[in-house]
């Protein structure tokens, strides 16, 4: 079974965070999400005042095993993120093994960027943040895939980001049942009608 490790920091966007989170447990996937919180707490605050309690601390984890770490974005949750050094040495980490990364609105520019891992990639991220993505190629998509970093643009993206993710640590058919079962497959449809 796949392993994800979502982190939490103050001031995520709350879907950009939960929609992974509910789309991968569906299909199978182990996923804990973790608090950043310096103090030792696991209750993290998102942009819009929601409280969530973490599966665990930063402190008590060892990503070794993730088969993909996730960054939610959102404002100030981004910048918290990145002033984490666990979460900035993780994603180094996660990288230079060869496993996934995936940061959705803010994150990829304001954490993904500033890390300096987008030289030569293509990479999206929320309007108005481009000019963080050191030496990535924008590509304002919903979604973008460049080799073992995804990027996805803002929250409207969550469920396709949360469904390529699924698909990437299972199987397309798994990624498309559960997509089917929550009913955005006919939700798309519709839209295109």
């Amino acid at each position: 079974m796949a392993k994800v490790y979502v982190f939490l920091a103050d001031g995520f966007e709350d879907v950009e965070a939960l929609i992974p989170v509910d789309v991968l447990r569906r299909g199978g996937v182990e996923v804990v999400t973790v608090s950043i919180d310096g103090d030792g707490s696991q209750i993290v605050t998102s942009a819009h005042g929601v409280q969530m309690v973490a599966d665990a601390l930063i402190s008590d984890v060892d990503c070794a095993d993730a088969d993909l770490l996730l960054l939610p974005g959102g404002m100030p949750g981004a910048s918290n993120l990145y002033t984490c050094a666990r979460v900035r040495e993780s994603v180094l980490a996660q990288l230079q093994s060869g496993r996934l990364v995936a940061a959705i609105c803010a994150a990829p520019a304001v954490v993904l960027g500033q890390l300096g891992v987008l030289n030569g990639r293509r990479a999206t991220c929320y309007p108005g943040f481009e000019q963080l993505l050191q030496g990535a190629e924008y590509t304002g998509e919903l979604c973008t895939v460049s080799g073992n970093i995804i990027t996805a643009e803002g929250p409207a993206a969550a469920f396709p980001f949360a469904y390529t993710l699924l698909a990437m640590l299972t199987t397309d058919a798994t990624a498309q049942q559960v997509a089917e079962g929550m009913r955005y497959v006919h939700m798309m449809s519709q839209a295109g009608a």
